[in-house]
């Protein structure tokens, strides 16, 4: 089984491949998952320079709709799932109805079983959910995993958010804890919180005797209960956050990680979105393996562990799923035009538009912000994706979209005939008034050469898409290092492609 890896697929796809996923393989698994809450989530980009407004792609859509997909999965569930779980969600179909909320479920309950055979004897699952669908998901867990093996319903406290008239302002996640097993063997490390201020001051003044009695470490402090306070959400200043609308802090994950694993077990995040599981257990000294439907969060990881850790793809880690060549460059185009979209600007290191573009961006599929200049102004190259038939008008389109800006890259799947390349070439160069030399002003790049190491020519100072992940250092893995660097590293030098 191969660790340090992310996949780019449906995950129930890979779960389900034995030579990914053998039985009883997987230390600790923490998911994340869609809540059924009925909202588009976005990733937020925004522009360095505070020039141009933020851009909101829709990364995923938390609705659920009863379809052919869901009555064919609850087939799957019924005739391959263990009895009692089979027996479970097809009362529920029947009670509640075949709806939004029971798509949800069949579609969760068929990958939890999948969870659970990839799971050791001695290994340990956090779902992480919120009021929409945790008393459900409860209730699936106790038939897959067993009401016996029920650890922890914790809950997790936070600020910020939003507040209603109607009812009490909503301030928490669940987070269900189960093992595989209540054998004695199973991982548990107990975790410590500090006491507060005025109980230490209590049990210093009684010479470390509480009231009860007990004798009390003050500085180990007290069990840790399954009410969590101290971790705070994520804030829009917060230094790690990266714009992803379901990212969580590092330090729940690394709580996580410490009371449910060891040093050197393997760690599965089934839905990893922008990676921060897999962050917290490398940073931890754990193996890890990521799994994501979206190109956009696989995109937004690599970056990540190039950041955190110096990590490059291919080298440190393995990504597989994401195009390799031209055919599967083709395959992903058939199967889905935006992840083929997004892939293809991951490429250059450009920022999508998303699926809806007003104005002066109508027709423009991304773009590359760079600056040119000893002012902040930042100029764009401006880019479109083809992966259909395409004709000298395309290039003439964007010769008239180019006018207001610096410059046009124009990405093809099939490869361009000789008046496309002609009509570039009219168009002339854009001046690079900072370096002094001239560019292409519409260049023509095929998806071959790009995945033969081609790059846009253009000047090298663009401005990032995602925030920079704070680096994180070898002294606070544990690791020996040679120059005693530590600590972490602010958010600088963010001037860079994201797809470097």
């Amino acid at each position: 089984m191969k660790t340090n890896v992310l996949y780019y697929s449906d995950n129930l796809n890979i779960l389900r491949n034995p030579e990914h996923f053998p039985d009883n393989s997987i230390d600790l698994i923490y998911l994340d998952p869609p809540f059924s809450s009925k909202k588009d989530y976005n990733i937020i980009f925004h522009e360095p320079s505070g020039k141009e407004p933020e851009v909101q792609i829709r990364v995923f859509k938390d609705i659920w709709h009863w379809d052919r997909a869901a009555e064919d999965t609850l087939r799957d569930i019924v005739l391959n799932a263990p009895p009692k779980v089979a027996k479970l969600i097809e009362t529920m179909c029947n009670s509640i109805g075949r709806n939004d909320i029971t798509a949800y479920l069949v579609m969760m309950t068929i990958r939890l079983v999948e969870l659970h055979r990839v799971l050791k004897d001695t290994g340990s699952l956090y779902l992480h959910c919120d009021p929409t669908a945790s008393h459900y998901l409860k209730v699936v867990l106790d038939q897959v995993f067993g009401a016996r093996n029920f650890r922890n319903e914790i809950v997790w406290c936070y600020r910020g958010g939003g507040v209603s008239k109607s009812h009490f302002a909503r301030k928490h996640d669940t987070i269900l804890f189960y093992s595989k097993s209540s054998a004695k063997s199973r991982v548990f490390n107990i975790q410590y919180v500090p006491y507060s201020e005025a109980s230490q001051e209590l049990v210093a003044s009684r010479g470390g005797v509480s009231i009860d009695g007990k004798v009390r470490d003050l500085e180990r402090g007290a069990h840790m209960p399954d009410w969590w306070t101290e971790v705070i959400s994520l804030q829009t200043w917060s230094p790690e956050r990266l714009g992803y609308p379901t990212q969580k802090p590092e330090a729940l994950l690394e709580r996580i990680i410490k009371a449910s694993s060891n040093e050197g077990d393997v760690v599965l995040d089934p839905f990893c979105g922008c990676g921060t599981a897999l962050v917290a257990a490398h940073k931890l000294n754990r193996k890890w393996i990521g799994i994501d439907i979206t190109y956009l969060a696989i995109n937004v990881t690599k970056k990540r562990l190039y950041d955190s850790f110096g990590f490059k793809a291919g080298i440190d880690y393995e990504v597989i799923g994401e195009p390799k060549d031209f055919a599967s460059a083709c395959e992903l185009a058939r199967q889905d035009y935006y992840q083929f979209q997004w892939w293809v600007l991951s490429l250059i290191g450009a920022k999508s538009l998303g699926e809806k573009r007003k104005g002066a961006d109508k027709g423009i599929d991304g773009v590359i912000s760079f600056i040119d200049d000893h002012g902040d102004k930042a100029k764009r190259a401006v880019i479109q994706v083809k992966s259909d038939h395409t004709g000298v008008k395309d290039i003439r389109e964007l010769k008239s979209i180019v006018e207001q800006n610096a410059m046009g890259i124009f990405i093809t799947l099939i490869s361009p005939t000789r008046e496309m390349k002609a009509e570039a070439v009219v168009a002339g160069y854009y001046h690079s008034p900072l370096y002094n030399k001239d560019y292409p002003k519409i260049q023509i790049l095929t998806i071959e050469e790009l995945l033969q190491g081609k790059k846009v020519d253009m000047p090298p100072i663009s401005l990032g898409l995602i925030p920079k992940a704070l680096r994180i250092s070898k002294k606070e893995r544990g690791l020996p290092t040679a120059d005693g660097y530590s600590g972490r590293s602010s958010r600088i030098n963010n001037m860079q492609h994201l797809g470097d």
